[in-house]
């Protein structure tokens, strides 16, 4: 039986097994966007399985007891629809896009894909390679490097600081045995939601969806301890950089908190070319071409991120100038500033809201660590209620706890040092 949620137009159904399926009605639109989350990803892990959780999204495309993986991607693509995934850190999702009317047929693709996959180990020797050649792409990216690094100084030890992509050793070892050994543990009716954004025929979607998902174990919810927050400085010199890449940050709120403050905090310093961030270091100092300010909210934690690229001899600076602006909010948001930024993270909500895919993975995203859809209308209705003050006193709080600081690339002697007189005295 489908539930209606406090978000118009969005209904839940729940398997006897616990698997929820979202329906998001979205009348007049001639596409549909079809989803199945997981709540499981790298932070679920432990440093002797790090990627796994990427291996088996990349390696459930690769064959199940039906199909090759030729016979997938023509299936997919003979009904003009596109095939995809991602791994999070929280998550794990598989998607596809295409006719509304080929919704429930996109469900039971999917469910092949989630339910079915066989793993052959021929395609998994093919596909470490695949995977080992992404970590090389990673490897020569300074500002990648330095948010694995971030991520390092932010939770020590907590699998929250493991990359996503895995480690070399562990992606090289992994065998068929670990891939289902894994997906059997983590895979349960517990932890999936299967989300339909569009114009569909519901009683279809729902049937495809008991037929694909109906005996899927039940098991018990993947939780995740959240996760301390560390703080530090790591720098890391790469051969043939001409740029210093830094990357900052503070914790903030997390989806289970449910508070925009973090999100408005961001987009008060560093949204927009207007913003004092993006004013300051770029347009009236000249310390950088690229410098950017988010609020990365997951399911059991935020993070607050600074992120530039400078030169060199403009690290002191650039250090310098971002501390004082930090202290500068803390002292006080200009109403201007809070307008801006509220009016950005409104627009930015409401195009979200006309997006199949982008409702689909909010709202899924909301029910598997909210275990509810929050409704837009009250998310921004508390968005505009964050005061000057309350954002103020966020970069109070966030100033008060350690900063975490990664620089890679191409680095001034003593960088260490310079970076630590600067942000973390």
């Amino acid at each position: 039986m489908r539930k209606p949620t406090d978000e118009p137009g969005t209904t839940v159904a729940t398997l006897a097994n616990g698997v929820r399926v979202l329906l998001i009605d979205l009348p007049g639109v001639g596409s549909a966007s079809v989803s199945v989350f997981v709540r499981t990803g790298s932070a679920h892990e432990g440093a002797k399985l790090n990627g796994i959780s990427h291996v088996v999204e990349h390696m459930a495309f690769k064959g199940t007891r039906t199909r090759d993986c030729q016979r997938i991607n023509l299936d997919a693509e003979r009904l003009g629809a596109e095939v995809n995934a991602h791994t999070d850190k929280d998550h794990t999702a598989f998607h596809m896009r295409g006719l509304a009317d080929d919704a429930p047929r996109f469900v039971r693709m999917l469910g092949d894909i989630v339910r079915e996959s066989t793993f052959p180990a021929d395609e998994l020797e093919r596909e470490r390679r695949v995977i080992l050649h992404e970590i090389a792409d990673d490897e020569d990216d300074p500002l990648t490097i330095a948010f694995q690094l971030f991520d390092e100084e932010c939770f020590g030890t907590h699998p929250a600081a493991l990359p996503v992509i895995g480690r070399r050793a562990n992606i090289a070892r992994f065998t068929r045995d670990d891939l289902l050994g894994y997906v059997q543990r983590q895979y349960s009716g517990a932890n999936v939601v299967i989300g339909v954004a569009g114009a569909v025929d519901a009683d279809a979607v729902l049937a495809a969806a008991e037929a694909a998902f109906g005996d899927l174990p039940s098991g018990e919810e993947n939780t995740l301890t959240e996760p301390a927050w560390v703080g530090g400085i790591a720098t890391k010199r790469l051969v043939g950089s001409s740029q210093t890449h830094v990357v900052i940050g503070w914790p903030i709120a997390s989806l289970v908190d449910d508070d925009p403050v973090g999100a408005v905090a961001a987009a008060v310093l560093g949204e927009g070319m207007s913003s004092p961030l993006l004013d300051r270091i770029r347009e009236r100092k000249g310390l950088a071409y690229h410098t950017h300010c988010s609020a990365d909210v997951l399911g059991r934690w935020g993070q607050f991120v600074i992120e530039a690229s400078t030169a060199p001899e403009h690290l002191d600076e650039f250090c310098t100038e971002v501390s004082a602006l930090l202290r500068e909010m803390a002292a006080g948001v200009e109403p201007v500033h809070l307008e801006r930024a509220r009016n950005q993270l409104t627009v930015r909500s409401l195009r979200t809201s006309e997006q199949p895919y982008r409702r689909v993975e909010e709202a899924a995203l909301d029910l598997l660590f909210l275990g509810r859809v929050r409704p837009r209308a009250q998310s921004l209705a508390r968005l505009r209620r964050v005061s000057a003050a309350k954002v103020a006193q966020a970069f109070e709080a966030m100033l008060a706890q350690p900063v975490a600081t990664a620089i890679t690339g191409r680095l001034p002697r003593n960088a260490h040092e310079r970076v630590a007189a600067r942000l973390h005295a």
